[in-house]
């Protein structure tokens, strides 16, 4: 038998089209105060792949760098070269990153200890002074 009560506005509009209004007082659909918790993209970011997240997404990583001391045979780490070091520090004494450098992890070792060696003797600074205008 087929049911003959009245029907209400939100039950004779199609499924699709019934939307449910967010409470007044700016909360979002579960009643709580914005964040992310009411949005579709709730997933996990870092269980995405690194070339999906960020502002970045879509663009190329760049080329590749190649290490330094891979690509020569020769070169050496010496931490009396301080001039060679230098280039493997950031203007405030900090050593380089190997994302930033393309050194690879055997080489970028032995990069910081001859830095470490190299501040000891005061070839190469610690940081740098920073003076501030007052």
């Amino acid at each position: 038998m087929e049911d003959r009560r009245e029907r209400t506005e939100d039950e004779e509009a199609p499924r699709e089209a019934r939307t449910r209004e967010a409470p007044s007082g700016g909360r979002g659909r579960d009643g709580d105060r914005g964040g992310r918790s009411d949005r579709r993209d709730d997933r996990d970011h870092r269980s995405r792949p690194r070339s999906y997240r960020g502002p970045d997404r879509g663009r190329g990583r760049g080329r590749n760098k190649v290490c330094h001391f891979c690509a020569e045979k020769q070169a050496e780490i010496d931490y009396k070269n301080a001039d060679f070091l230098a280039r493997f520090l950031t203007d405030r004494g900090k050593i380089k990153p190997r994302r930033k450098t393309g050194t690879c992890a055997k080489h970028q070792r032995r990069l910081a200890l001859a830095i470490k060696r190299a501040r000891h003797l005061a070839m190469l600074p610690y940081t740098t002074r920073i003076t501030r205008a007052e």
